[in-house]
């Protein structure tokens, strides 16, 4: 047996990010429970960050994480810290503070190394590599009843029929409804940002393609019960009318 040593790496996680204007906490718990009634599987124990560049005071972090863990989110952090004092007070509380890629200054680039002599090259036919197997898309023949699930394991999923309110859909590739979507939909669920969703009538509690979400209430009114396709447009789900 081969013992390997602990390793710290890199990685990418998506996570939600709670936007305070200000730190009322009723309205910061109806917000949260508003959302976890919509989709209350996807949001179970879900990691949470707090954006704090709109308060102009340093709110009671402790009250906040008891708050936010009431409504069984997970607050591991906050962004948007303007000052030292801010940063103080949540690491204090056992909160990390975090910093958008965004908002990270740029690092100035190097001097370019000067150009090495031109060397006659030697040129090696590459072995070509073996085509990855196709997965064949997982079909499902008629509706997906509420408090149902599907998920399609590494292809795309597609149904010949609705799915209804409470039910979910999942696919790690892209996810085809021949009917009304009224449940969830989860395509590129491993993180496949190419991934889509198509549907024939939008009517959806949420959709999410690669970690990026959006909830019915902040679906397009003219797109509503609309035939549509949904994809990832700049970190955003962008949703267009199939013609």
């Amino acid at each position: 047996m081969v013992e390997r040593d602990n390793e710290l790496k890199g990685t990418t996680f998506t996570i939600s990010v709670l936007h305070l204007s200000d730190g009322n906490p009723t309205r910061i718990r109806q917000l949260l429970a508003a959302k976890v009634a919509l989709a209350p599987q996807f949001f179970n124990c879900a990691p949470l960050v707090i954006n704090v560049e709109r308060l102009a005071a340093i709110p009671d972090f402790e009250q906040l994480r008891e708050l936010v863990e009431s409504e069984d989110f997970v607050l591991v952090g906050i962004t948007g810290a303007k000052d030292e004092a801010m940063k103080t007070a949540a690491k204090a509380a056992g909160l990390a503070v975090m910093v958008s890629g965004k908002s990270r200054k740029a690092e100035p680039e190097p001097e370019p190394a000067p150009a090495p002599k031109p060397v006659e090259p030697v040129i090696e036919a590459a072995p070509q590599p073996e085509p990855a197997p196709l997965l064949a898309s997982k079909v499902h023949v008629g509706p997906v009843r509420s408090g149902q699930q599907l998920y399609a394991a590494g292809t795309s999923l597609v149904v010949l029929g609705s799915v209804s309110p409470g039910a979910e859909v999942i696919a790690d590739d892209s996810i085809h409804i021949y009917g009304a979507l009224r449940g969830r939909a989860i395509a590129g669920a491993k993180g496949n940002a190419r991934a889509r969703i198509y549907c024939q009538q939008l009517q959806a509690e949420l959709l999410s393609i690669a970690g990026t979400f959006q909830l019915s209430d902040a679906l397009p009114a003219g797109l509503i019960q609309e035939p549509v396709h949904i994809r990832l447009d700049n970190e955003q789900l962008r949703i267009d009318r199939i013609k």
